[in-house]
């Protein structure tokens, strides 16, 4: 029996997930889940990522424990994080989270965005990698910067100690620096914005072997194995198991609404806010990227600090209660303010209050505000990316941990008029093991 490791981390929690093939059949184990959340400390929000690396190695000693030892591994991540490196290799701390803000002041460059979308085809998000890049050289950090790796490659070089001269592709086009259509770097727009081509190295296509876990880690979990990179982008790993003409929406902490295309970078699409990021197969992902199940999970984490504890499932329980009694919300759950608000429930009043709408007040209220206008938005979002393509679809194919939500799924359902197919939860786990398998 071949096993595969498929670790999956998103921006609220990871899992290890171990699957075997037998006939074309997968089964799924997880063996190891942890929280993951970003944290406030003297430089804004940042990632803990001693913390991290620790849990994905407790991941992998459990495998052990278990009695299930992987053959291959491999790690897909969120997008547009990243390391920088010392020249001898450490880390330089800190590892910013997308949430801290800090990109927003460099959104207008020298270079205009709608040069910049023309080649990368990627919307001026103040998260995206550029303009952290541009954070980070305003502060003066890139001076003793001798390497950056997204994060799927830097928890790869940590497990195995070699550092590759490569960057995976599916994350590198999550960046703004790659260009769309020639599927590398846009070194025109990096000498542009004077940033080092020394971190731009050779842009390498899933899947492909980082090596085998270093000496140090293979006898803290007692195994060896070999680490592959699949396609590191976790929604680029979700996507793939999807049909190529499926429209999708890869549903967790941020909602992922897109289609597989050739690249469109088009006035149209730039105004749209839609994104063209790297898929498999020589597919590009069109996509919007609305705020999604984050703003739930904060809510629900204020509550609990007042000593009011519910659990998701009770928390869409109370939303269709308020649902029952006719409650309507009207809010954009793609406004800024909500990425990362020290209070999110009053983020969520101010703006129905701004706009003199109807408040949420109870917990139920809340939740459906939330859910009523994530649904409306994508129905939004399609009816924008419809447009644009020419193309109709009749489903909506929702993946990701969002999936069980069946409240959303059924409001999403009611607003857009499309049929939904839910499932699978895990499906960037299951990519990513479809990858690795598929390298055998």
């Amino acid at each position: 029996m071949r096993l595969r490791l498929a670790v999956d981390v998103g921006a609220s929690g990871g899992r290890h997930i171990l699957g075997t093939y037998q006939n074309s059949n997968l089964t799924l184990k997880e063996v190891y889940r942890f929280p993951n959340m970003p944290v406030s400390s003297e430089w804004g929000m940042v990632w803990d990522i001693e913390r991290l690396f620790d849990e994905m190695v407790k991941g992998l000693a459990q495998c052990a424990e278990q009695g299930m030892i992987p053959e291959t591994m491999a790690i897909d991540m969120w997008a547009v994080d990243y390391a920088l490196l010392d020249a001898t290799g450490g880390l330089i701390e800190p590892v910013h989270s997308y949430r801290s803000g800090r990109g927003a002041a460099f959104t207008n460059t020298i270079v205009p965005i709608e040069k910049m979308y023309a080649v990368a085809g990627v919307p001026p998000h103040p998260f995206n990698t550029v303009y952290q890049l541009l954070a980070d050289k305003d502060a003066g950090r890139l001076e003793y910067a001798a390497r950056l790796l997204m994060l799927p490659e830097y928890f790869s070089y940590r497990l195995t100690g070699r550092l590759m001269d490569e960057c995976e592709y599916t994350n590198a086009s999550s960046t703004g620096l790659l260009d769309a259509q020639k599927r590398d770097w846009a070194y025109g727009l990096i000498d542009a914005l004077g940033l080092p081509r020394r971190f731009f190295p050779r842009v390498r296509e899933p899947v492909y072997d980082y090596g085998e876990l270093s000496t140090e880690i293979r006898k803290r979990v007692g195994f060896n194995t070999r680490v592959l990179m699949c396609a590191s982008h976790d929604t680029a790993s979700a996507v793939s198991i999807l049909p190529q003409d499926a429209l999708y929406i890869s549903s967790g902490t941020w909602s992922l609404l897109g289609i597989q295309s050739t690249p469109i970078l088009t006035e149209a699409a730039l105004k749209g806010g839609y994104a063209n990021e790297g898929a498999l197969n020589g597919k590009i992902r069109f996509l919007k990227n609305i705020m999604g199940l984050w703003m739930v999970q904060r809510i629900r984490a204020e509550l609990a600090a007042n000593g009011n504890n519910y659990n998701f499932t009770e928390l869409e329980s109370l939303a269709r209660e308020a649902a029952e009694q006719g409650e309507e919300y009207s809010i954009d759950v793609n406004n800024g303010k909500f990425i990362n608000p020290v209070s999110m429930i009053e983020a969520v009043k101010e703006e129905c209050r701004l706009y003199d709408l109807p408040i949420p007040v109870t917990p139920g209220q809340l939740a459906l505000c939330v859910y009523q206008n994530l649904a409306k938005s994508y129905k939004t979002a399609i009816e924008g990316m419809e447009s644009i393509t020419g193309r109709h679809h009749d489903v909506i194919h929702i993946v990701g941990g969002g999936s069980k939500d069946e409240f959303l799924n059924r409001l999403t359902a009611h607003y857009t008029g499309k049929t939904v197919h839910a499932g699978p939860a895990e499906a960037s786990a299951i990519g990513n093991l479809s990858i690795q398998q598929a390298a055998s």
